[in-house]
């Protein structure tokens, strides 16, 4: 006998604790196995191909009578679908899940960095700006996938500005948008959409004239936490392929010890 056979022979020899019974009968939405680091690769919108590295989180449920999941067969699957993911395979992966542990309910997790080319206002200088992106994905009869950005943005204080003689407190926030889509939306789009909802976008390289127009852009567009995730929300409400959006804001408060913070939930599906 080889040894690949012997090996085949002796693992079909040894006892499968996980697949065994419970007696205490108690289900488990999720078991599996997180924070898998791994290679991913997603097309650009302007095109081109980016390369990046996923913290990779996967799960299935567990019915009551079934004492344990079988963790190596989650790694086994991502293997399957290569070295590197690309965003289309997202959602077959998390069929794979479901199938491979023989589940009700499977679920696939990426959060990864996105990095886009940013050129000043003004000068035009170019710089890398880093956005972090999740995908969520479950399966359960239905394909379900999420996509989130949060991009870091600035905001100033409306109230601020009207009771000064002179200048505003202003402040970094982290805006976080998680949609769900019918037709494909760009990572680039939503992290657009955001940045709009602000009182001015953020750059990696600013000159003193950027500086400049990003300043007295931020002092002419004021925006509450409300102000932004209200905005945001217009905008995504007319955009047709979102069916489904959850946006959020947290304001980096510069004169108070403690951060401002808003958050909406919206199906348009149902209105």
């Amino acid at each position: 006998m080889s040894g690949q056979s012997q090996i085949q022979t002796d693992s079909q020899n040894l006892t499968d604790v996980q697949g065994s019974s419970d007696v205490r009968k108690v289900p488990i939405d999720k078991v599996g196995v997180k924070d898998i680091r791994y290679p991913i690769r997603l097309r650009m919108r302007g095109g081109g191909v980016q390369h990046t590295v996923a913290t990779v989180n996967m799960y299935v449920s567990l019915p009551h009578h079934q004492k344990g999941t079988h963790m190596s067969r989650f790694l086994e699957v991502l293997n399957d679908h290569a070295q590197e993911i690309d965003p289309s395979d997202v959602m077959a992966i998390c069929h794979d899940i479901k199938q491979r542990l023989n589940a009700e309910d499977a679920h696939l997790e990426l959060h990864f960095p996105y990095f886009i080319t940013k050129k000043a206002p003004v000068t035009e200088s170019p710089g890398l700006m880093d956005y972090q992106v999740s995908y969520e994905c479950t399966s359960n009869g239905d394909s379900d996938m999420v996509l989130g950005v949060k991009v870091p943005a600035k905001s100033l204080c409306p109230c601020s500005k009207e009771i000064s003689e002179y200048g505003a407190h202003n402040q970094r926030c982290i805006i976080e948008a998680k949609i769900r889509a019918k037709k494909m939306v760009w990572i680039e789009e939503l992290v657009e959409l955001c940045e709009r909802a602000a009182s001015s976008p953020v750059f990696s390289v600013l000159k003193r004239p950027d500086e400049k127009y990003v300043t007295e852009l931020a002092f002419d567009q004021p925006k509450f936490v409300e102000d932004i995730v209200r905005d945001l929300a217009l905008m995504l409400d007319v955009e047709s392929r979102i069916l489904w959006y959850s946006v959020n804001s947290e304001n980096y408060e510069s004169i108070h010890n403690h951060n401002a913070y808003a958050a909406l939930e919206k199906d348009k599906r149902t209105g």
